[in-house]
């Protein structure tokens, strides 16, 4: 049996019944160098604060459904002990959550796009013609692709309006000028300030452009669906 002097060093508000089983939850040493050093615990960390605050339970309340001390969930809340597996299975037991849940945010490092004002990438559209601009604001591709922001300027009507239809739905916020939008069977007027938002599968498009320039927000979430 693994006595407390085989585990010297070792937080000392150990779990007794995982003394003995090889389950450990060891402490971590902050100026330990290494990359990535202590990210899991982190994770844990922050997952755990955040699904016990979400409940509404303490730190007491929680130590004491899971079979922890207070001091140790304290550590592990504040990533300064690394949890063996018998105390993840507990604290997912405890939240009522999958034990991956608790691992969130250590898979992998999530990209971020910065746009500068007027640096946004022109693109082609449908509706692409002279005195109509489409620039793409932040753009993610792949799985995580989930929306599409584009700033549209009109700066000349057009006799015939281009009608878009794509899958997802779709939000306008009119940012200059006036516009009269379609979708559908209907038409909505819109000024500065003002928003619409739709089922991108209608036939949807500018009806007539009153006050020139026109310069609007088009943002369209996919979803699950890809664009």
């Amino acid at each position: 049996m693994t006595s407390r002097k085989s585990v010297e060093g070792l937080d000392g508000d150990l779990d007794p019944e995982l003394v003995g089983t090889g389950h450990v939850d060891r402490e971590i040493d902050p100026t330990a160098p290494g990359p990535g050093e202590g990210d899991l615990e982190r994770a844990i960390a922050n997952q755990v604060r955040a699904y016990r605050q979400a409940a509404g339970v303490s730190v007491a309340e929680m130590a004491t459904r899971v079979g922890v001390s207070k001091a140790m969930l304290s550590k592990i809340e504040n990533a300064q002990t690394s949890c063996s597996l018998t105390t993840l299975s507990r604290l997912a037991a405890g939240l009522d959550v999958p034990v991956t849940a608790l691992f969130r945010g250590v898979d992998a490092e999530r990209e971020a796009v910065f746009i500068p004002a007027g640096h946004g990438a022109r693109i082609i559209r449908r509706g692409s013609r002279h005195g109509h601009l489409y620039e793409l604001l932040g753009p993610l591709r792949g799985p995580h692709q989930r929306m599409e922001a584009v700033v549209v300027t009109l700066t000349e009507a057009s006799e015939v309006f281009p009608l878009f239809q794509h899958p997802g739905t779709e939000l306008i916020y009119l940012l200059e000028g006036e516009m009269v939008y379609g979708h559908g069977e209907g038409s909505y007027p819109l000024g500065p300030g003002d928003a619409l938002q739709f089922d991108g599968e209608g036939a949807h498009g500018p009806v007539a452009l009153p006050t020139l320039p026109v310069r609007f927000l088009s943002v369209t979430a996919y979803g699950d669906q890809q664009p």
